[in-house]
């Protein structure tokens, strides 16, 4: 039933899938925090641009961010990210950037949620002995929030490798873009889909069960 399976390289396209996950959760992560502190920041101007950029680009199909980085950064303003001359390359990590670009927003107000549960008083505390307000959020607020937003950020990193399969639309081969070609030389689609949904599972799953027991394990007790 499953000897179609050998004429393709089904654990390739899913590691493929793996890679863009992960890479785009570190680069999510970091950028989500940063704007998360510009969001809770002093500074309005700093405000104003996370409030703008979470508002605007959640609000974006991300199929049209993933076309806009091969369309628009890559053919018109030349933006290759050092893999001239290497398509696979370039659209892995064009497609890498426009999964961190989208997610996080995400990441971003699952962080601020986070930050919203940490009592004022404590940030209060730590300004009245000096901390700057780096310093607050490093030191006080963040480890916090982390702690607080790991079933909010769980469900982002579930949501984000679902969405990789949108890296199809500038022809990363992942998991998505195997289906597709599967479909077009092969008469079995419900089998076919049904092995790729199995393979998401697999990966969505585990992860869900493994960080949902992480939070209640770190979560801060009031």
């Amino acid at each position: 039933m499953f000897d179609f399976l050998e004429d393709y390289d089904l654990l390739g396209a899913f590691w493929t899938t793996v890679q863009l996950a992960l890479l785009s959760a570190v680069g999510s992560l970091i950028w989500g925090t940063l704007l998360a502190g510009m969001r809770v920041g002093p500074v309005p101007l700093m405000r104003g641009f996370g409030t703008a950029y979470v508002n605007i680009v959640r609000n974006i199909p991300l199929t049209v961010i993933i076309l806009f980085t091969s369309l628009g950064l890559y053919q018109t303003l030349n933006v290759s990210l050092g893999a001239d001359g290497v398509v696979e390359t370039l659209n892995f990590r064009l497609s890498v950037l426009g999964l961190i670009a989208y997610t996080s927003a995400f990441v971003c107000e699952a962080l601020r949620s986070g930050i919203n549960t940490v009592p004022v008083g404590q940030a209060e505390a730590a300004r009245a002995i000096g901390l700057s307000f780096g310093q607050v959020l490093r030191l006080v607020v963040l480890p916090q929030a982390f702690r607080a937003s790991v079933g909010p950020l769980t469900n982002v990193l579930i949501a984000l490798t679902k969405n990789t399969t949108v890296a199809a639309a500038i022809g990363v081969a992942e998991a998505a873009t195997l289906m597709k070609k599967m479909i077009e030389n092969e008469a079995q689609l419900l089998l076919i889909s049904a092995v790729i949904a199995l393979g998401f599972v697999i990966l969505t799953l585990p992860t869900g069960l493994i960080l949902g027991w992480v939070g209640k394990k770190v979560a801060v007790k009031r």
